[in-house]
């Protein structure tokens, strides 16, 4: 396995230290990357490394997808017919599915990844999933000698694309360390919480429950201002200029007020996020006035049947049409 910190000696020159540096990013960049789940997030990250020349092998239960990113200049996993090799043959395995039953699949399933890792491998999970959740599975990870990096993201896949996403991460600084080539290839913001996995995804979680507060607020103040009979457009306008501004609220509902609600984030996203970010709170002893009442206002939007429309669809809940 390549360390960045040869990136750090300092008795070397500026040229070697400058020839050091491109010679580990040309090897890590051959040997790659294995994406497993390529929705979204995990597509815009397979695009952003593709792009950047680096070798990215991709694997997904859409046979549709796979195909697609094949199409791009990615290989396939499921075409390997050395599964095990295919896996260790890679500076880490990057996992970009859904939940945590779908991880514990992806690892420790039937066909699950972990059997054929060698110890030193990284693993670097992606899914907003319980703090609970990822330090169980870097715990079971760390038994057979497998790094556990927590690193959830944040920024939609426009920005997973062009590298400028945050990347919060968990992990002793000596994996940090190993794994910085890729870290900043795949982030322009990747953010070192801390050393103990677990703190990525509780630092997810609080920014998600206040992505979701905010993107209530605003689809309850459009929702307000077309009750009053205001221009709703002209409104976003003000609210985008003026105090009320929320990145979300204005990505959101620009879409929503031109009534285009094809998923970018799906409604069940943040209903899980939220749900999953009260849950942490209450087991820390914290109860908020607003969090439960926002993940309540997405569990709505899943009951009406919105939940498989963009998330911005929580204004088409509270106005009504």
């Amino acid at each position: 396995m390549i360390s960045s910190g040869q990136f750090f000696d300092g008795h070397a020159s500026k040229e070697k230290l400058a020839s050091s540096r491109g010679s580990v990013l040309h090897e890590v960049k051959s040997v790659g990357v294995l994406i497993v789940g390529i929705g979204n997030m995990g597509g815009g990250m397979a695009a952003n490394l593709l792009a950047k020349g680096w070798k990215v092998v991709v694997s997904d239960t859409d046979a549709q997808k796979v195909k697609f990113w094949v199409s791009k200049g990615a290989k396939s996993l499921n075409d390997q017919s050395n599964r095990a090799q295919a896996a260790t043959d890679s500076i880490a395995i990057i996992i970009c599915v859904v939940d945590a039953l779908q991880t514990e699949d992806v690892l420790f399933g039937e066909h699950g990844l972990a059997d054929n890792l060698q110890a030193g491998h990284t693993v670097i999970l992606c899914p907003t999933i319980s703090p609970q959740d990822v330090e169980s599975f870097a715990n079971r990870l760390a038994e057979r000698g497998i790094h556990t990096i927590d690193a959830p993201m944040s920024g939609g896949p426009a920005r997973a694309a062009d590298g400028t996403m945050s990347l919060m991460v968990a992990c002793p600084q000596a994996v940090f360390n190993q794994q910085a080539v890729l870290l900043n290839a795949l982030s322009s913001k990747v953010f070192h919480i801390s050393e103990k996995p677990g703190d990525a995804a509780r630092t997810k979680l609080v920014n998600n429950l206040l992505a979701g507060i905010n993107l209530v607020g605003a689809a309850e103040a459009l929702a307000l201002a077309q009750r009053l009979g205001l221009n709703i457009e002209k409104t976003l306008d003000v609210m985008e200029q003026s105090s009320g501004q929320s990145w979300i609220g204005s990505d959101r509902m620009r879409r929503a007020i031109a009534g285009d609600y094809v998923p970018r984030a799906h409604v069940t996203l943040l209903e899980k996020d939220t749900r999953l970010a009260v849950e942490c709170a209450l087991a820390a002893g914290f109860e908020g006035p607003l969090g439960a009442a926002a993940s309540n206002v997405f569990a709505r939007a899943h009951a009406a049947g919105f939940a498989e429309q963009d998330d911005g669809a929580i204004f088409k809940l509270l106005s009504g049409k």
